[in-house]
């Protein structure tokens, strides 16, 4: 079975992965992370860190907090970063902030359980009193974390770190978006909402139709907020697995296909 996957960061993996459950994959990196390295939001995030201006900090990805404290460190003394970091409640969407926080030093004071999306993230701020907020942002802002964050009351900062691209080769997301538009393919997979934003940019300069392809797919999610992302565009998912990781949504989007 075809099957198509915009996966950029873990693109080898999925294919072999792909592969091993039976599928005849086409994996079209379709995102690239752009750092923001002249960025005085995070420079000011900083200085008003380290002058105990906020009260809570919510921390999106991993890779965000490690690229943004990497960047604070050229700029502020390293200690006294931290002990700033320490003195504000830390709110991780997940493990993989969670892990970022510790290797600073840092035990987070919440994690957000799974499925980690923005829902549970307020579910925590709505607990607790912490109304100075500032939000460790990834590729672009989300809009529905920032609206519950001003309907509990918050007084939100963001903290943009990277952004999302896409890829410098665009042609293996050209040929998916053909494929998918002419039906060439019976199944795709979703790991990042902005995959299916860059693919409608691409198909649009295209002139190719990839919704109408797309719903006459299988489409497997990576997990709730894909799934959202997917709704919003008029198309439902045939399979979210219970845990939102890579692994788990291969093996259960497998399961699905044979016995369908």
């Amino acid at each position: 079975m075809r099957v198509i996957a915009l996966e950029s960061r873990r693109a080898r993996e999925m294919e072999e992965m792909l592969r091993r459950q039976g599928f005849d994959p086409f994996v079209a990196p379709s995102v690239r992370e752009v750092g923001l390295e002249a960025n005085p939001t995070a420079v000011a995030f900083g200085e008003a860190l380290i002058r105990n201006e906020f009260e809570a900090l919510i921390c999106l990805t991993g890779v965000g907090v490690r690229q943004l404290f990497a960047l604070l460190k050229t700029r502020f003394d390293e200690a006294e970063l931290i002990e700033a970091l320490k003195q504000v409640t830390t709110i991780a969407r997940g493990p993989k902030p969670s892990a970022a926080l510790r290797e600073l030093g840092v035990q987070p004071t919440a994690i957000a359980p799974d499925p980690a999306t923005y829902r549970e993230v307020l579910g925590i701020l709505a607990r607790r009193s912490e109304r100075r907020v500032a939000v460790q942002e990834y590729g672009r802002p989300d809009q529905r974390l920032l609206a519950g964050l001003a309907e509990l009351g918050c007084r939100v900062t963001q903290v943009p770190v990277y952004q999302w691209a896409l890829p410098e080769d665009i042609q293996p997301l050209q040929e998916a978006a053909r494929r998918i538009a002419a039906g060439e393919a019976e199944a795709v997979l979703f790991t990042s909402s902005v995959q299916l934003d860059h693919l409608q940019q691409i198909a649009a300069e295209l002139g190719v139709d990839v919704l109408a392809g797309l719903s006459k797919m299988k489409i497997g999610s990576i997990g709730p907020t894909m799934s959202e992302a997917l709704r919003a565009a008029g198309l439902e998912p045939a399979v979210e697995p219970a845990t939102p990781k890579l692994g788990f949504l291969i093996h259960e989007f497998a399961a699905f296909m044979k016995n369908s």
